[in-house]
C-alpha cells in the first residue's frame, strides 16, 4: 500500500477508504515547471470561455442558436477544465497525492458528464449547421429558441444519465487494494482495473455507454456531414460553396480535435499504446482543447469579431 494511503478491515475483506494520484511525473523538478504552464492554461481556458458566453449574452446580433449553443459549449468545457484542473494543479505541489474515495467518484461523475453532455452537444450543433445549409429558407421556423433549450437540456440530461450508470456502478465495486491510480486524475478504466470484484458488468456497462453516447453522437454528426457535403455539392457558385463550408468549418475541427484525441484514449486496447500516451492525451482532450475551442470559433468568424469591436465601442462611451 502507498504511503499516505488507508484502508478499513471489515473481517476479512480490506477496503480502500483513498486512492493516491501517481499524477503526470514523479519527477518533482518538472513537476514545478509544469504548474505555471497549466496554471496558465486553466486561466486563458476560464478568460476566454467566459468572455465568449459575455459576448454572445451582450450582442443581440448573436442571439442565434449557433451562438447559442457556443456559449453553452464555453459552459461545459469552463466546467469540464475545472473539475480536473485545479485537484491537478494543487498535486504538483504536494508530495502525498491521495483523495478520498467518495471525492474520486464525484470527480470522475462531473468530468464523465461534462465530456458525455459536449459529445451530444456537437452533435445538435452538426444538426443545426445541416440545416442552416441544407434548409436556410426554413432555418428560422425549425431552429426556433424552444427547439433550442430542449436540444441543449437532453445533452446535459443524456450526459448527466450516462455518467450516472457509469459512476454508480463503478464505485460500487469493491476495493481491497492496490489503490495507485496511474493518472493525474480519476478515470474509470484505471478506478475499476483496481477492483477486486469481478468487473464484467462493468465492462458490459462502458460499452453501452461508449456505443451510445460515444459512437451514437458521432455517427449523427457524420451523418449531418454527409447531408451537409451533398447540399454544398448542389449550390452552383464556387462563392456561395465556400460560404457554406466556412459557416461549419470552425465546427467540423473541434469535432475532428475532441473525438480524435477521446478515441485515441478510449478505443485502443490498453496494451497497444503506453500509458504515458494515455496521460498526454488526456492532457489535450480536458486541458488544451477547452482553451482552444472558443479561439477556433473566434478567429474566422467575422461576427463574432464585429460584437467585439461594438463592445469595446459601447465601452468607450461611457469611459
Amino acid at each position: 500500500m502507498a504511503p499516505g494511503s488507508s484502508v478499513e478491515v471489515d473481517g476479512n475483506l480490506t477496503s480502500v477508504s483513498n486512492f493516491v494520484l501517481l499524477g503526470l511525473t514523479d519527477n518533482k523538478e518538472l513537476q514545478r515547471f509544469l504548474f505555471p504552464i497549466f496554471l496558465m492554461i486553466y486561466l486563458v481556458t476560464l478568460t476566454w470561455n467566459l468572455s465568449l458566453i459575455i459576448l454572445i449574452r451582450m450582442d443581440s446580433h448573436l442571439h442565434t442558436p449557433m451562438y447559442f449553443f457556443l456559449s453553452f459549449l464555453s459552459f461545459i468545457d469552463i466546467c469540464y477544465s475545472t473539475t480536473v484542473s485545479p485537484r491537478m494543479l494543487s498535486d504538483f505541489l504536494r508530495d502525498q497525492k491521495t483523495i478520498s474515495f467518495t471525492a474520486c467518484a464525484t470527480q470522475f461523475f462531473f468530468a464523465s458528464w461534462m465530456a458525455l453532455s459536449e459529445c451530444c452537444l456537437l452533435t445538435a450543433m452538426a444538426y443545426d449547421r445541416y440545416v442552416a445549409i441544407g434548409n436556410p429558407l426554413q432555418y428560422s421556423a425549425i431552429m426556433v429558441p424552444a427547439v433550442c433549450k430542449k436540444m441543449v437540456t437532453g445533452a446535459c440530461g443524456s450526459g448527466f444519465l450516462s455518467s450516472l450508470v457509469q459512476t454508480v456502478p463503478c464505485f460500487k465495486l469493491d476495493y481491497c487494494g492496490p489503490n495507485r491510480i496511474e493518472h493525474f486524475f480519476c478515470d474509470i478504466p484505471q478506478i475499476f482495473s483496481l477492483s477486486c470484484s469481478d468487473t464484467f458488468i462493468m465492462q458490459i456497462i462502458l460499452f453501452l455507454v461508449a456505443m451510445c453516447v460515444g459512437f451514437g453522437s458521432f455517427f449523427c454528426i457524420l451523418l449531418s456531414y454527409g447531408f451537409i457535403a451533398a447540399s454544398i455539392l448542389k449550390i452552383s457558385s464556387a462563392t456561395g460553396s465556400l460560404k457554406a463550408f466556412n459557416t461549419c468549418a470552425s465546427h467540423l475541427a473541434v469535432v475532428i480535435l475532441y473525438y480524435g484525441t477521446g478515441f485515441s484514449v478510449y478505443v485502443q486496447p490498453n496494451s497497444s499504446h503506453p500509458k504515458k500516451q494515455d496521460k498526454v492525451l488526456s492532457v489535450f482532450y480536458i486541458n488544451v482543447i477547452p482553451m482552444l475551442n472558443p479561439l477556433i470559433y473566434s478567429l474566422r468568424n467575422k461576427e463574432i469579431k464585429e460584437a467585439l469591436k461594438r463592445l469595446i465601442k459601447r465601452a468607450k462611451l461611457y469611459l
